[in-house]
């Protein structure tokens, strides 16, 4: 079967930036170990399955790393939105459901973005992993956490978030998924600002066959209740520092979190 393939950037407004997601439109699933083969083949950290659910505007949606099939992930839901824009599946205006392990999630189109509904996952107070223990400077880690899906350390620095250089095997050895490491944005820093950011990000998870995410919109389903709270804003400009670098706007609604940012078609085929 011919297989429909959009390769997307998701949480950037430019070729080559953000997080590369490979989106696959398809008309009927297909076998767990083929998309299985075909996201290892890709090699990039997540592929998704867009499949029609015969109801106008909802698909069944699954997404999977080079490893393994995951529970949620953020930027491959936003380009799978893009792609089903990019193709003429979907308007642009309707909002579009997908049903997925973690429930049914919602993208909307607002403006030049794709706004994403997902489930908030609050961050709870845990100690530091031994693993971790000594890769900062004990009064550099403001606190240390967890949730339902990823290890959380918080820096005082935003700097320290971008130099962090990560010894994976110390990850690996971690009881989670992924590591978050965050901190406040610079003081004085104009969130509306290209260069300016509420809170910085960067995820890594060896675990799930990536070392290191360029975005990663899930991890907003904690860090925005954090930081909301922990700034007073209501809502928020992130900034994951990866190579690729990415901006994801996120507003903690309750048990809910809007996640939001802008995509682009890098290239679009046909796997045989």
């Amino acid at each position: 079967m011919t297989v429909s393939l959009t390769w997307v950037d998701a949480f950037t407004d430019r070729p080559f930036g953000g997080n590369p997601a490979a989106v696959c439109l398809l008309e009927q699933p297909l076998p767990e170990a083929r998309m299985q083969s075909l996201a290892f083949e890709l090699g990039i950290s997540e592929t998704a399955f867009v499949v029609p659910t015969g109801t106008a505007d909802e698909y069944d949606l699954r997404w999977f790393t080079p490893a393994v099939e995951i529970d949620l992930c953020g930027h491959a839901t936003l380009a799978s939105a893009h792609a089903l824009r990019h193709h003429g599946r979907s308007d642009g205006v309707a909002t579009l459901t997908f049903h997925t392990r973690s429930g049914a999630l919602r993208a909307a189109f607002v403006g030049e973005r794709i706004e994403l509904d997902f489930p908030a996952d609050p961050v709870e107070a845990a100690t530091l992993p031994e693993p971790l223990v000594g890769q900062w400077a004990a009064h550099h880690v403001l606190e240390s956490a967890r949730t339902g899906h990823y290890a959380v350390v918080v820096l005082d620095d935003p700097e320290l978030v971008r130099d962090y250089q990560p010894d994976l095997g110390a990850i690996a050895a971690v009881d989670a998924k992924a590591l978050v490491v965050t901190a406040a944005g610079a003081p004085g820093s104009d969130a509306e600002s290209a260069s300016g950011a509420d809170y910085v990000l960067r995820v890594f998870g060896p675990n799930v066959g990536i070392d290191e995410d360029p975005a990663t919109g899930s991890a907003q389903c904690s860090l925005g209740p954090y930081w909301a709270s922990a700034l007073g804003r209501p809502s928020l400009v992130a900034h994951q520092l990866s190579a690729r670098g990415a901006v994801l706007h996120v507003t903690p609604r309750g048990d809910r979190v809007a996640i939001a940012g802008q995509a682009v078609t890098v290239f679009a085929g046909e796997l045989c």
